[in-house]
């Protein structure tokens, strides 16, 4: 049996001065989190910058982060190297691509010596296009994926970079039919796919498996959960007339 390949995703917002870099607008927060596996791993990245502009005032109404604020802060130049290397060989995940992967390349348009490009080191997957396509004539902004998908986005009064990256993780991960999870214990290969005889008990030394049935409560709570998810797929739920069989018997 071959090893798993490991596949490693970085999911990416960025906070600006402004709306577009044809007015020169910088970034200014960066906030990354890293999935490997569909698991989250608990790695970051994260950094303000001083954009050496000034901060348009819609912007500072979405976001809230101040020129005063961001006055000690270093510059795009000064954390360029440690945030490429974060996200090198990874697959960005992004929603509405084209507004951040654009504000990147502006700014490593504007650095002296060999110019990059953020193709050049990762691919990008759009979750605005992702959301489009399975939910067309809808809204599909992050706050309306969280209250289609039960993520709980109740601390984004404003925006900032590494929360909505937090939250774009789990959406994400739930509207690709995954589970958020920080352990990546059960993802990492062994070598050689070998593991030791102490570490395997046969299902004799393990003895009978004990069998807990879901109590009334629980199994209501859970034909709730089916409900809700059958709202969510238009009827598709394929489990709610079983689980209905279930409930109505004593």
């Amino acid at each position: 049996m071959a090893e798993q390949q490991i596949k490693r995703q970085v999911v990416l917002d960025t906070e600006t001065t402004g709306l577009s870099t044809a007015d020169d607008h910088r970034i200014i927060e960066i906030g990354c989190v890293e999935v490997i596996n569909r698991r989250l791993t608990g790695e970051r990245f994260h950094q303000y910058i001083n954009p050496k502009r000034e901060i348009d005032a819609g912007a500072m109404e979405v976001h809230g982060i101040t020129p005063q604020f961001l006055a000690d802060k270093p510059l795009f130049s000064s954390v360029v190297d440690d945030f490429m290397r974060f996200i090198d060989g990874a697959e960005l995940i992004i929603h509405n691509a084209a507004f951040d992967v654009g504000f990147l390349n502006h700014e490593l348009s504007k650095l002296k010596g060999e110019k990059r490009k953020i193709a050049d080191v990762c691919s990008v997957l759009d979750t605005l296009k992702l959301a489009r396509d399975k939910h067309p004539g809808q809204k599909n902004n992050l706050n309306a994926l969280c209250r289609r998908y039960y993520v709980d986005n109740s601390n984004r009064e404003l925006h900032g970079a590494l929360l909505d990256a937090e939250i774009l993780a789990d959406v994400y991960l739930a509207m690709t039919g995954g589970q958020v999870s920080l352990s990546l214990a059960a993802e990492v290969p062994v070598a050689n796919n070998k593991v030791r005889d102490s570490e395997v008990l046969t299902q004799t030394q393990r003895g009978p498996l004990r069998v807990i049935k879901a109590n009334q409560d629980e199994l209501l709570a859970h034909e709730a959960n089916l409900q809700r998810l059958d709202k969510v797929t238009a009827g598709q739920c394929l489990w709610l007339n079983t689980n209905n069989d279930v409930i109505t018997k004593n």
